[in-house]
């Protein structure tokens, strides 16, 4: 039997991180923009989390704010660092939002973008850089064993390398009993990270930065997901793309590259050969998305490349999501 074919669903990154660098307060503008996007088709809406190396508003505390002026979309992370926060605080809070949002979330998870300002934080609230991927399985493993306590005879205690802890039956519970779908933002990634996600997680939240590579790491990750004896399409193949459109490649690629100055303090030489970016006319950009479609990528989202994205949100909704969709129909 093939690999089941998922809906194809197209998200976009609300700009948390883009208010904090111009230093606006306040949730209206976020919320706005959620309203906006849900208007315009997109299927789900996603925050990154960083606590002193990339700052910005707490993702569940928007996230929550975002599900009370949404209905349809889903809500999510991309990504969120547990390591940053006590594991039963985050399972609780995790639980709380899964709840308040009607069982819309979901939680992309990751040790963090691989930088020196990555470490320090983590540094910052006691955390081991060293472990930090054994650490993201273990915390997830340790949420999973929460959410699920309550079934009849299922395990109220976890004994893990850095995590002990008991009576995990008394945390309030999600919206689903076994929690949300847990996936794993592996960024440009490797062997290890296919491995990790076809054994233990929900979806595969990858960067990689081309089609061709995109498309060999769905296929084995298809074949690890068979060899530990999961079902067909248990494992969403999703991608994280950054895309800045303009009226010709020069400008955009100038609005893209200022864009992740201020983001990373990198420019776009850099992190493009890190991280999936496309920038140009929105045909060219819709194009690009289109091959990562071929490439068999059933959750997209979209990450705008611009300090000011709600000016770019109609023509990515009406171009690249579109095309996106025809690509997908074109190709069932």
């Amino acid at each position: 039997m093939g690999p089941v074919r998922q809906p194809l669903r197209v998200g976009v990154l609300l700009p948390t991180r883009e208010q904090a660098i111009l230093g606006e307060r306040g949730a209206s503008s976020l919320l706005d923009f959620a309203r906006r996007a849900e208007q315009l088709g997109f299927d789900s809406l996603w925050t990154g989390d960083s606590l002193t190396a990339r700052p910005r508003l707490d993702p569940l505390v928007v996230l929550s704010a975002v599900g009370a002026v949404t209905r349809r979309v889903l809500l999510g992370t991309a990504a969120m660092t547990p390591a940053l926060r006590h594991p039963l605080v985050a399972a609780s809070m995790v639980s709380s939002l899964d709840q308040v949002s009607s069982g819309r979330l979901v939680l992309g998870v990751g040790s963090g973008f691989p930088v020196p300002e990555t470490d320090e934080e983590l540094a910052a609230v006691g955390a081991s850089p060293a472990a930090r991927a054994g650490s993201v399985d273990e915390v997830t493993a340790l949420w999973r064993t929460a959410w699920s306590s309550t079934r009849p005879g299922a395990p109220t205690h976890f004994t893990g390398r850095h995590w002990q802890e008991e009576g995990l039956d008394r945390l309030i519970c999600p919206a689903a009993l076994d929690g949300p779908p847990l996936w794993l933002a592996a960024g440009a990634d490797g062997a290890r990270a296919l491995e990790r996600a076809a054994r233990l997680y929900d979806g595969w939240l990858s960067s990689r930065t081309s089609a061709e590579s995109y498309a060999g790491a769905r296929r084995r990750l298809e074949d690890l997901c068979r060899r530990a004896g999961r079902r067909a399409g248990a494992v969403t193949p999703a991608l994280y793309l950054t895309v800045t459109v303009g009226p010709d490649e020069r400008g955009a690629r100038v609005e893209l590259d200022d864009y992740l100055e201020h983001c990373y303090g990198r420019a776009l030489e850099q992190i493009s050969a890190m991280r999936a970016c496309a920038w140009g006319p929105s045909e060219h950009c819709a194009q690009r998305l289109a091959d990562y479609v071929r490439a068999g990528a059933r959750h997209i989202l979209l990450r705008i490349g611009s300090l000011r994205p709600e000016t770019h949100l109609r023509e990515i909704a009406d171009v690249l999501v579109s095309t996106a969709r025809q690509t997908d129909q074109e190709s069932t």
